[in-house]
Order: structure tokens, then sequence, then C-alpha cells
């Protein structure tokens, strides 16, 4: 059987079994428990196909490594944080009180499960160029490779100051000016573990696209090809996802709005100067 449709039929029954459990639970977050995972599950399918057919390479297994550090390392945080726990996103409680039942449900059927899991195969699918185009190792390779696991290594960081800020923020009763984080990383995004994250999988696509230029594909189609709408979609995501967190946040922390005036949202950037305050 294709490796490609061994992968469209698992993510079938994932996004099956986390709708099922989303209905039996009341909790939406199942998704969310399945995100660090499935792309790895599949990436590595991927790569047993090409194997298996004759076509496999020393990149494919790279991409196979890369994803799953990238999902050792975000499940790692996403446990740490009590997402395995039946702790549901907060989001998705909001929503759900601003929505009629049916309307969530529609929600929950069509962004929560459908978008985000067939997201979740899109982001994987250079590795399938990969194994269509079977070639050594270049220069290229081992530049976005490098870029991966930069990125990996920022939101590391960045997940880490965040984990150390709620940590503090708990020890002192639940209250901590400014009330978010806003130093190391944080001083120069209001969100750089997001911009780290979707990073990652744009040096992922890069990877794929090396391979589909070495295989005589040229600019269009190789270095541009159809698998670009993975990481593309994952920007898409979270910038609508980050807008509405924020919406939250500010509506919270009044100084919010003065972080959010002086400081990138996503990609980090030296902040602008904060306003001038004036006295009577």
């Amino acid at each position: 059987m294709d490796a490609l449709l061994i992968v469209i039929i698992v993510a079938a029954i994932a996004g099956l079994a986390c709708w099922a459990l989303s209905l039996i639970t009341r909790d939406t977050s199942w998704v969310d428990r399945a995100w660090s995972i499935v792309p790895v599950v599949y990436v590595w399918i991927l790569v047993g196909g090409a194997f298996a057919a004759g076509d496999g390479s020393a990149r494919v297994v790279l991409m196979g490594v890369l994803a799953t550090l990238w999902g050792v390392r975000l499940t790692f945080n996403f446990a740490r944080k009590g997402g395995y726990t039946g702790m549901e996103d907060y989001r998705w409680a909001i929503l759900r009180k601003r929505m009629k039942p049916w309307q969530f449900q529609v929600f929950n059927v069509l962004f929560i499960i459908g978008y985000q899991m067939t997201l979740l195969v899109l982001i994987t699918l250079p590795a399938a160029v990969a194994a269509q185009n079977p070639s050594g190792l270049t220069g290229w390779d081992a530049l976005f490779a490098a870029a991966f696991l930069g990125f990996l290594v920022g939101e590391t960081v960045a997940d880490q100051q965040q984990w150390r800020f709620h940590q503090r923020k708990k020890d002192a009763g639940g209250t901590l000016a400014p009330g978010f984080a806003t130093d190391g990383l944080f001083r120069y995004s209001r969100h750089p573990n997001f911009f780290f994250e979707q990073a990652q999988w744009w040096a992922f696509y890069a990877i794929g696209a090396t391979a589909a230029v070495a295989g005589g594909a040229g600019i269009l189609g190789g270095a541009l090809n159809p698998t670009i709408i993975g990481p593309a979609l994952l920007t898409v995501l979270f910038i609508g996802s980050t807008i509405f967190t924020e919406s939250i946040t500010a509506g919270k922390y009044p100084a919010y709005a003065e972080y959010r005036r002086t400081t990138s949202m996503l990609v980090p950037w030296p902040p602008r100067a904060r306003a001038a305050v004036t006295s009577a």
C-alpha cells in the first residue's frame, strides 16, 4: 500500500477518535494532545514507505529525525503543563460560552478536528517529496537542517522562560506584575515560541524542496511546490490563534496594551520605545 495512503487512513482514524472522545468527555482538547505525536508518526510512515519502495535516502531519515526531535520536545512541554491530565484549552471553553451548542459542534468538526488534523498531515508532506526524489545530501540540506535545529532551540528557550515565569507567578499566589512574561526572548516577541514553531516547519518544507530541486524540478514545482500549503496554513492558524489569545489577555491585563504597542507579535525584533509619561 502507498505510504501516503496509509498516512491518510491513519489521520482519518485519529481524527474520528479525537471527535468521538470530544463528545464522550465534553473536552475538545484531544487534537491538542495528538498535535505533537501524529506528525511524527506520519513522517516515519513516509520514511518507511520510501525504503520499502527502494527510494530510501539519508535525507528522508534526516527529516524523520528532525520531526522526532520536534515531537519529543513539544510533547514534554505540553505534558509538564498538564496537557495530558484532562485539562482543556481555556480558549475552547470561552468559545463554547459564546456559541450555541450546535454552532460549537459544527466548529468542533470543521475547525478543531477537520482543519487541524488535515493541517498535521499537510506539514509532513515535504517528506513525501523527499521520498519521491531520492538523492544525496547537499549543503542546502545541511543549512536547512541547522536552521530547523536553531529554531528548535529557540522554541525550547522561549517555552522554558515562559514556564519559569508561570512558576514564579504560581509561587507568588497567582499574581505577578505585569501578569505575563516580558523578559528574555519575550522582550523581542510577544510569542517567540509561536514564531519558532512555525519556522521549524518552513525549514522542514525547505528540505523537501531541496530534494525536488536536486531531482530536476527547478523553481516552480521544486523550490516552490504544492507542499508549501502546509507551513502556509500553519502560519495562518497561528496568526488567527494569536489574535484571539491576545484579545483575552488584553482584557485581563491593562499593561498588555503597552506591551503590544512596543513588542513585535511574532518575529523577534528590537522593541519600540515606550510611550513618554506626561505629568500635569
